[in-house]
This record gives C-alpha cells, structure tokens and sequence, in this order.
C-alpha cells in the first residue's frame, strides 16, 4: 500500500467520524426538542418523529463503530483486512429503521383507535419547522461526505434524514389542517410515514445484502479497467475480470489477458507488474492475479481455424464472447474459452451441443473448452 493511498484512506476515516459526530449532535437535540413539544400536544407523529432522530443518532454511533473495526489492520484471521464491517453497519441501520417503523405502526394504529386528538401551538409549529430545515441540511450534507468518501453508511444516513424532513414537514401540514379546519388527520399520517420508514429501511437492507453477496461490477468500471489493460504493450486482449470487494478501499481483481506466442517469460513478468502498477495507480484496485493465454499468429492454418470456430460460434446466442483461443497442432487441440451469459439455464446442454459442433467439423482435434461465467462487462 502506497504512503498517498494510506493518506486518502486516513483522510476518509476523519471525514466519516467528523460527520457522524454532527450527526449525533444534531438528532440528540432535534430529538430532545421533538418529544418535548410532542408530549405537551400529544402528538404521536412528533413523538415518533422524536424516536426517529433518536434511530438517526445511533445510526450515527453505529456507523462510528462500523469505521473503526473496518480501518483495523488485517491480521491472521482476517488477511483481507476488516473492511465488510462498514457493510454490516449499513445493515445494522437498516434493521434499526424497520423497527421503529414497525413500533411507530403499532402506536399509530392505537391513536387512531382511541380517537385522541392532539393540541397544537405556534411554539409546536416553530420547532416542527425548524426540524424541516436542519434534516434537509444534515440530509445534503450527509450525501455529500458519503458520495465524496464513498461510505455507504453515511449515503443511508442521508437518505434517511432527507426522508425525516419529509415526515416532519407533513406533520407540519397535518398541524395546520387542524388548526384551520379543525380535522384530525394526525394519526392517519402517522400511520403512513411508519409505513414509509418500515419500506425505506427493508430498501436499505436489501441493497447492503447484495452488496455483502457480491454484485456484477460496476460496467463502466469493469469496461475503464479492461481498456486499460489492452492499451499496454504485449497485450492482445482482457478478459474473465472479477472484483472481490472487501470493503471501501479493499478491492481486489483478478484478470486475463492474452499474448503473442512468442512473447518471453521475462516479457510476460514485466507486463504482469505494469498492468498492477496502472490499476493499482488509477483505481487503488489490487492485481492479485493475471492469467496468461497464448495465441497463435504465425500460422495461417491455425488462423483459418480461428475464423472457423468464431462463426460457428456467433450461430450461438447465448455465447457473448470467445478468447483465451489456441491451437496445438501436434497434439491436435484446439482450445479457447467461451462466456454464456445468463440467460441460459441448461448450460451443461449447451456446452456439449457447442462441443459436439464443433468435433463434428474438426473431427482430428480434441476440442477443449472452458465455460466462463459472465463475470463483468
């Protein structure tokens, strides 16, 4: 890890903890205020939106805890470091949001049983406003931080607090429709903003599990990286490149790429290192692994075979793409990779009706192919 990676990822942990200590802040007063003013009206959507900034404050505490056990160092249980700990505190957050959700349900339904009615004040309708204008700020700021040091913690946490603002300004109108009208519809909101807070929250988890499983890269990323690769001399092409996300700052790839023949081992070790310089230079992505296939070009037979198994190949509309391609004549191979996308279910079938094929029309080679998954764009 360079000195300047190290700096950027020190630079990124100040910036989570300064947020989240203003976060923490924040929701502790807006909280404090919010279940004064919803006691003394007996209001239960102020009161849930004051449990609300309650959530947001230990939503801030866990992302806290989250970052510090990710910057751990890695250690022998753990060689790939601590990063996936922020993930499970997004997750932790999610969790946090849908229970009070659900309890903020379970209150509202009872309000609107009991049929109480809230009393409201200017002072009521003065700090419900103020909230408005402090959770869209916190909310922006929030997202910017997140986006800026890429924290998934801190982008939910934004979200969740632009969400507030919208449930503290429709308590707001509900206040003014009693006031003016003299029609309650104070509980009834309250049931549909913890309706709202349950969603976001099952939303949030969702999301921060398919990062945890392992989603397809990112195509621009993944099209960015393979490009930059095939710009480097000796390499002919990319190919089979898998990110494995260990957290922000901790990713790691894996790639193919494909020489000339004749390219030395000497040459080879030299491409290899270049092309972990450039990655590691531009994206902070660790090279872990770059395979090799070699690919004949002095023989125009074998390149005949080539064009040969590229158009039978292209009569199969599940296989997206070919490479790793080689023929050795005095064994009589002929061997390459193909990726089926994943529209196809029976791949087994669809491999050996393509292997199949293809013997039939070389039937003095042994055909060896290797099925990729389609692992990135």
């Amino acid at each position: 890890m360079s000195v300047d990676h190290q700096a950027d990822i020190n630079k990124r942990k100040k910036a989570i903890v300064r947020t989240s200590i203003v976060g923490i802040v924040a929701n502790f007063l807006l909280a404090a205020f919010k279940a004064l003013v919803g006691i003394l009206s007996n209001s239960i959507a102020i009161i849930l939106d004051a449990v609300n900034n309650l959530s947001d404050m230990l939503s801030s505490i866990v992302t806290l805890v989250g970052v510090h056990i990710g910057d751990k160092a890695p250690d022998k249980k753990h060689p790939m470091g601590h990063g996936r700990y922020e993930y499970l505190s997004t997750a932790i957050i999610a969790v946090i949001i849908m229970y009070i959700g659900v309890t903020a349900l379970i209150e509202s339904v009872k309000k609107i049983i009991s049929s109480e009615e809230a009393s409201y004040t200017n002072v009521t309708l003065i700090i419900v406003a103020v909230a408005v204008v402090v959770k869209i700020f916190l909310g922006i700021y929030f997202r910017k931080v997140g986006k800026k040091v890429d924290s998934d913690s801190l982008r939910a946490s934004g979200t969740d607090a632009l969400f507030d603002s919208i449930v503290s300004a429709a308590t707001l109108v509900a206040a003014i429709i009693f006031l003016t009208t003299g029609i309650a519809i104070e509980a009834y909101l309250a049931t549909v903003i913890s309706l709202l807070i349950v969603r976001s929250g099952y939303k949030m988890l969702r999301e921060i599990f398919s990062v945890i499983a392992g989603e397809r890269a990112d195509p621009e990323l993944s099209k960015q990286i393979k490009t930059e690769i095939k710009a480097l001399k000796g390499v002919e092409g990319a190919f089979d490149l898998i990110l494995h996300d260990y957290g922000p700052n901790m990713t790691f790839a894996s790639v193919n790429i494909e020489v000339e023949e004749t390219v030395s081992a000497r040459e080879i070790d030299d491409i290899s290192r270049e092309i972990r310089r450039v990655i590691f230079y531009k994206h902070h992505i660790y090279v872990n692994s770059v395979g090799i296939y070699s690919i004949n070009t002095q023989d125009e037979e074998i390149n005949q075979i080539y064009r040969r198994v590229k158009d039978i190949l292209s009569h199969y509309e599940h296989v997206e793409q070919m490479h790793g391609f080689h023929v050795d004549r005095q064994k009589k191979e002929i061997s390459f990779d193909i990726v089926v996308g994943f529209g196809m279910k029976n791949r087994r079938d669809y491999y050996l009706r393509i292997k199949r094929h293809l013997h039939d029309v070389f039937p003095k080679y042994k055909i060896n192919i290797a099925m990729d998954i389609d692992y990135a764009d």
